[in-house]
C-alpha cells in the first residue's frame, strides 16, 4: 500500500473539489482524477448561470442557500432570465410564474411589449414571458479554482491521471488500485464521479442507483447585428432552447438531453444546426458563423434530484453525485450539506432527506 487516507474522493470536478475544500481540515483527504487536469468534463464545459428556478422547486433550496457564498466569492455577474412563450402558451407561462413565485422566487409575468423591449428583433409570435431578475452568470473556472486552492490549503492531496482501476472492500475500509499503478487505502470512499458515478459504485461492489448521463450541446456564434450585452438569459417555456450573450458573441443551446454512455462528449452537427435554427425562429437576426461548439454530460438520478449521503448497503461508501445541470449553481450548499453528512456534523440550512440515496432502495 503506497499511502492511506481517511477519505478518498473520486472526481476533481466541481463536486469533488468543493467537498474536499469543506472536509480537508477535518480529515486526511485524497482526491483522485482520471484526467490530466481537474474539471475536464462537465465542470469545464458548463455555460453556468445561477437561477433559482433551474432544476425545479426541490433543487431551489440548494440554489438559494448557495447564493450568499457565490456573491461573497465574486463569481456572480447580474444577468436576469426571461422565459418566453408563443401565443397560446399563456397558461404555461402563468403556471411557471405561479410555481416559482410560491417558493419565494421573484418572478413577474410580462406581455409582448415588455419582452420585446428586452429582446431586440423578437419575432411577433413570441407574446408572453416570465422575468426572473435575480439570475446571474457564474464564473465557473474561478469558482472551481477557488475550491481546488482551498482544498490544497487544507492539506488535501490531488492526484491526476489516477483513475480508479479496481476497488476491494477490506476490514476497516477500502483498498484502491489506481490507473497509474499506485495502491491506496482509505476508511471512506466518496463517489463524486459525475457521469461515471454508477460505474464507480459497481467497481466498489455497491448497487448502482441508475444515474444516467445525457449530452448537452452549446455553440458560440456571431450574429448580425451583434448581441447586446444587456440581453438576458432567454429560455423557452417548452424547454427547446436557451441563449445568452458572452463577450459580444452568443452562446446558444438546443436544450438537448441525448442519452449517452460516460465518455468525452462531442457535439453533433445536427444539434448545433438545431440550436441555430431555433434561435433564428425567436429573433430576426442572422447567425453569421458558428465559432466554437462543444458538448458535456449532465448526469441525473431517476428522480432528477442530486444524491448526497452514505449508501444504505455500505456505510463506508458515500454518494455525492447526480447534480444534473445545476451542480455549479448549488455547489456551496451541496458541499456544506455533504460535508456535514460525511463527517457526522450538524447540517446547514438545507434539509438532507430529499437527497438521501436510500430513497432508491426498496425494503
Amino acid at each position: 500500500m503506497d499511502a492511506r487516507f481517511d477519505i478518498v474522493i473520486v472526481g476533481a470536478g466541481m463536486a469533488g473539489a468543493s467537498l474536499a475544500a469543506r472536509v480537508g481540515a477535518q480529515a486526511r483527504v485524497l482526491v483522485i482524477e482520471a484526467e490530466e487536469s481537474p474539471g475536464y468534463h462537465a465542470t469545464g464545459r458548463s455555460a453556468a448561470f445561477w437561477t433559482e428556478s433551474y432544476g425545479g422547486p426541490q433543487v431551489k433550496p440548494l440554489t438559494t442557500a448557495s447564493g450568499p457564498e457565490l456573491r461573497r466569492l465574486g463569481v456572480l455577474a447580474q444577468r436576469g432570465a426571461l422565459t418566453i412563450g408563443r401565443g397560446g402558451q399563456e397558461r404555461e407561462i402563468s403556471d411557471f410564474a405561479e410555481t416559482y413565485g410560491a417558493v419565494g422566487i421573484d418572478v413577474s409575468v410580462l406581455g409582448r411589449a415588455e419582452i420585446a423591449a428586452r429582446i431586440p428583433d423578437l419575432r411577433p409570435e413570441w407574446t408572453c414571458g416570465v422575468l426572473e431578475p435575480s439570475t446571474c452568470d457564474i464564473d465557473v473556472a474561478r469558482l472551481h479554482q477557488h475550491y481546488l486552492a482551498a482544498a490544497r490549503r487544507a492539506g488535501v492531496d490531488l492526484w491526476c491521471r489516477s483513475g480508479l482501476a479496481a476497488v476491494e472492500r477490506v476490514s476497516g475500509g477500502w483498498a484502491l488500485s489506481l490507473a497509474d499503478g499506485r495502491r491506496v487505502g482509505c476508511d471512506l470512499l466518496v463517489d463524486a464521479a459525475g457521469a461515471w458515478a454508477d460505474p464507480v459504485a459497481e467497481k466498489a461492489g455497491v448497487r448502482p442507483l441508475g444515474i444516467a448521463a445525457y449530452r448537452r450541446t452549446i455553440a458560440q456564434v456571431a450574429i448580425e447585428p451583434a448581441a447586446p450585452d444587456s440581453l438576458p438569459l432567454v429560455l423557452d417555456v417548452s424547454g427547446t432552447f436557451y441563449f445568452k450573450p458572452e463577450s459580444g458573441r452568443l452562446w446558444l443551446s438546443p436544450h438537448d438531453e441525448t442519452p449517452s454512455t460516460p465518455c468525452d462528449a462531442a457535439p453533433e452537427e445536427l444539434d448545433v444546426a438545431l440550436a441555430v435554427d431555433r434561435f433564428e425562429q425567436v429573433v430576426d437576426r442572422r447567425v453569421r458563423r458558428v465559432e466554437h461548439r462543444w458538448a458535456g454530460l449532465r448526469s441525473f438520478a431517476p428522480d432528477r434530484l442530486p444524491v448526497y449521503g452514505f449508501d444504505p448497503g455500505d456505510d463506508a461508501f458515500f454518494w455525492f453525485a447526480g447534480q444534473g445541470g445545476f451542480g455549479i449553481q448549488t455547489a456551496p450548499a451541496a458541499a456544506q450539506l455533504g460535508a456535514a453528512l460525511l463527517l457526522g456534523a450538524a447540517g446547514g440550512e438545507v434539509e438532507p432527506a430529499p437527497f438521501a440515496p436510500g430513497r432508491f432502495r426498496r425494503p
